[in-house]
């Protein structure tokens, strides 16, 4: 990982000493949850596991990480300290796929550290930043849903409200709520499409 951002960064330390500790086979949640610390920030945990799903990652990451992700934007949503239950901190993936992830996230980490300016405080407020937790619920549980490549799009928004919550910049907030909405949008007609040859199937099968 980028040595400038470790540096700034515990956090991300954290993650990077994880990456890089040959003792380990497996990283589970409660590995990366642990890098903010009892009381971690939520924003930045949500960040975390929102932006594995939007890189290409290793079959079953989304079932790792889809759960976490839903219980830390809830607890978001409702103004909660960080926490998951044992049977969700148990779950992981191997050491050198969590590496990977890792090195694909840090470009865009540096990125994203220079375009943060703080602007749009109206989006900022303790409301603003409640209503962009629920939207954050509702593309958790998209994420979650059997839908090839259906978890991108709403990783992405999640992510980009995450950064901006955590930069305060009111724009980066803007720009994932709409790109939230385009997703349900999205995600939403897919399912329709679905049901409809489902329906189309059915009826051809009844006769």
């Amino acid at each position: 990982m980028d040595e400038r951002v470790t540096r700034e960064s515990p956090f991300l330390r954290h993650l990077a000493a994880l990456a890089d500790d040959p003792r380990r086979e497996r990283i589970s949640v409660s590995d990366v949850f642990s890098a903010g610390g009892p009381h971690g920030a939520v924003v930045a945990l949500v960040l975390v596991f929102a932006l594995p799903n939007v890189i290409p990652a290793p079959p079953g990451t989304s079932a790792v990480l889809g759960l976490p992700l839903l219980l830390l934007t809830l607890e978001w949503m409702l103004g909660r300290a960080a926490w998951l239950p044992t049977f969700i901190a148990r779950r992981s993936i191997a050491r050198h796929d969590f590496a990977a992830l890792l090195a694909r996230a840090t470009p865009w980490i540096v990125r994203t550290r220079r375009w943060l300016a703080p602007r749009l405080d109206l989006l900022l407020t303790p409301l603003a930043v409640h209503l962009a937790a629920a939207l954050c619920v509702v593309l958790a549980l998209l994420i979650m849903l059997p839908i090839p490549l259906g978890n991108m799009l709403p990783a992405w928004a999640i992510s980009i409200i995450a950064v901006g919550v955590i930069g305060r910049d009111g724009a980066w907030v803007l720009a994932g709520s709409a790109t939230g909405f385009a997703s349900i949008a999205l995600v939403w007609s897919v399912v329709v499409a679905f049901a409809q040859a489902a329906l189309a199937a059915l009826h051809q099968w009844l006769g």
